[in-house]
């Protein structure tokens, strides 16, 4: 995307008119989608979503304008609501309906939340339709032993009614299998919630692989002990801050564009 595309598309800077902290907020809320879109999460358009908690004590957060292509989101052009969907910003853009019912929900009763992504990728809808969800069979794999929800499905999510169920079903885990739906991630900061479904995609499109080489080579797949994933989910939970990273990814963008920071 170009930056005069971009420009055209967005609303005029928001820095001079925000807190700093909701600025940055903002910014690292733009990298989230920028890039979802690089490493091929949009596979539903200008559908699917991702929302950031802002600073304070209001309980508001941000989503995507309804209508942009990811590569199209910029600092600026992120739209506020409160928990009742109303826009706080002065801004043409609306939101997606569907998202504000998921991010609402779990914004308002998880403090400690405060970003939530949500895809409809092939492997991630894939994973989703099967029985048994997610199988641990791999290392990277492990890092979602004994910590994914899974939340069955209801239709579109436009009732309200859903958010309730929707929060029982994540329950305290910031991973969530949306059943014949996709996936949701959630973290304290952008960067958390980025690397699980970075890791959460890459591990849903490596067990379609296995299932597909094991039924067309007649092979049985080898599963670690659950002694084994028990002590493994317990070394990546030791590992420490996603900052690093999150702060490498942000690098790579840059590389790219730097005009989601407007």
């Amino acid at each position: 995307m170009s930056t005069n595309a971009v420009a055209k598309l967005s609303e005029a800077s928001l820095q001079s008119r925000v807190t700093d902290e909701e600025w940055q907020t903002r910014v690292d809320l733009a990298a989230a989608y920028r890039l979802a879109h690089i490493y091929g999460w949009t596979t539903t358009l200008i559908y699917n979503h991702i929302s950031a908690r802002v600073p304070g004590p209001d309980h508001h957060f941000l989503l995507n304008p309804l209508g942009l292509r990811w590569d199209e989101v910029t600092a600026s052009n992120l739209v506020k609501v409160d928990l009742d969907g109303k826009i706080l910003d002065d801004t043409a853009f609306r939101i997606n309906k569907a998202g504000y019912t998921i991010h609402s929900a779990i914004h308002a009763a998880r403090e400690d939340i405060n970003c939530v992504i949500h895809t409809h990728t092939e492997a991630g809808m894939t994973v989703a339709s099967l029985e048994d969800g997610l199988l641990f069979t791999n290392q990277d794999s492990l890092l979602f032993y004994d910590r994914v929800a899974y939340h069955d499905f209801e239709g579109i999510a436009l009732d309200l009614f859903e958010r309730e169920r929707l929060v029982r079903d994540l329950g305290d885990k910031e991973v969530m299998i949306l059943r014949n739906h996709g996936l949701l991630t959630a973290g304290n900061t952008v960067g958390d919630a980025w690397i699980q479904m970075f890791f959460l995609e890459k591990v849903c499109s490596a067990q379609l692989r296995l299932l597909a080489a094991a039924a067309a080579n007649g092979q049985r797949i080898r599963y670690p002990s659950q002694e084994v994933c028990e002590h493994t989910a317990k070394q990546y939970a030791a590992a420490g801050s996603s900052g690093p990273v999150w702060s490498a990814l942000l690098r790579q963008l840059d590389d790219v564009t730097t005009d989601y920071k407007s």
